[in-house]
């Protein structure tokens, strides 16, 4: 029976972040590293933060990129979403204060190897935080947009949105964003293979700190 990799701490994973090229994942002592994005993912998440910063400008909401760490507070996960809404005052961790905690919106870009993994356990991670109203999931081999809407109930309504004449309406943000601007230009990068992914399948192993 191979050996179980030891649990760090969140002192261990926050020092390791500041210090490394490479960006990590972490949740309850364990840290996973996050594999590089391909032309085309990065493509579509320059275009949703272009059409996002434009819908937005001059209002009370931001956007940011996949440089900004998410903290979820209830379950303790560190992740980098690909595109980040936040409105009105940030709040950030208490100690660690580049992890933000409050965002309003959130942005995946699916990968072949991620894609279930956004979709069920990072969402389950992502549905405990008080301030996220939508969740965006943006898929790069079809032009087809899943969004999900915080009910008051506090159910989550889906949405997809597909082809070239599609639209996303985001309430929580009071915008309409096109699947002609998110997908514009894309077709040039090929998309990802299979076994090739922009961030961690949840069973990948920990990182061992040095």
């Amino acid at each position: 029976m191979a050996a179980k990799m030891p649990l760090v701490t969140e002192d261990e994973y926050i020092e390791l972040e500041r210090k490394s090229l490479d960006k990590h994942e972490f949740c309850r002592g364990v840290i996973t590293a996050m594999a590089g994005a391909s032309a085309r993912h990065n493509a579509l998440c320059a275009n949703m933060i272009v059409s996002l910063g434009v819908a937005l400008r001059g209002g009370p909401c931001a956007v940011l990129t996949s440089d900004q760490r998410v903290y979820v507070e209830a379950t303790g996960l560190y992740t980098y979403p690909d595109v980040v809404v936040v409105c009105g005052a940030p709040q950030f961790h208490p100690k660690y204060r580049e992890n933000l905690l409050n965002p309003r919106v959130i942005v995946e870009v699916l990968s072949p190897t991620t894609a279930r993994h956004d979709q069920t356990s990072k969402f389950a991670h992502y549905r405990m935080i008080p301030s996220l109203d939508e969740y965006v999931l943006v898929y790069q081999d079809e032009r087809r947009i899943e969004h999900y809407r915080k009910l008051p109930t506090g159910q989550w309504l889906l949405t997809e949105c597909t082809g070239d004449e599609g639209s996303v309406e985001l309430p929580a943000l009071g915008c309409t964003i096109r699947l002609a601007d998110v997908y514009e230009g894309v077709d040039r990068f090929a998309p990802e293979p299979e076994g090739q992914g922009s961030e961690p399948e949840a069973a990948q192993p920990p990182i061992k700190l040095s």
